[in-house]
C-alpha cells in the first residue's frame, strides 16, 4: 500500500519500516493547521525526503484507508491461538470483534 509510494521527481521512491514509523509519528506532531507541515515532516522522516514525497505518501494513505473503509479491501480474519493465555499473553480484544464491527470503528477523520 503507501510503503511504496513515489513522488513525480522520483527522489526517493521506497519507503524503509524506519521511514514510516517516523512519517507516522511526524503525522501526530504536524497537523493540518501547521505552518509548513510538508517541509517539517520531510525533515523528520529524514532519507532525502522532500516535501512532495511526504504529501504524496499521506495521499496514497489517506486513498488506502478510503478503500478499507468503503471494503474494497478486506481485514484479514484474526484468529485465536492457542496457548495465548496459559502464557500470560493476552492477544488484542480486536481479534474478538467482528469485521463488520471492525469497519464500524475504522473511519477518517
Amino acid at each position: 500500500m503507501a510503503s511504496g509510494s513515489s513522488s513525480s521527481r522520483g527522489s526517493s521512491n521506497t519507503w524503509t519500516t524506519k521511514q514510516n514509523k517516523l512519517f507516522e509519528n511526524a503525522l501526530a506532531l504536524y497537523d493540518r493547521d501547521t505552518p509548513d507541515r510538508w517541509y517539517k515532516m520531510a525533515r523528520a522522516v529524514g532519507g532525502n525526503k522532500t516535501p512532495e514525497d511526504v504529501r504524496n505518501h499521506y495521499e496514497m494513505l489517506v486513498e488506502d484507508l478510503r478503500q478499507i473503509e468503503s471494503g474494497h479491501v478486506p481485514l484479514p480474519h484474526y484468529r485465536k491461538l492457542p496457548g495465548f493465555a496459559s502464557k500470560g499473553i493476552r492477544y488484542n480484544s480486536f481479534m474478538d470483534v467482528d469485521e463488520g464491527q471492525r469497519m464500524r470503528n475504522l473511519s477518517i477523520q
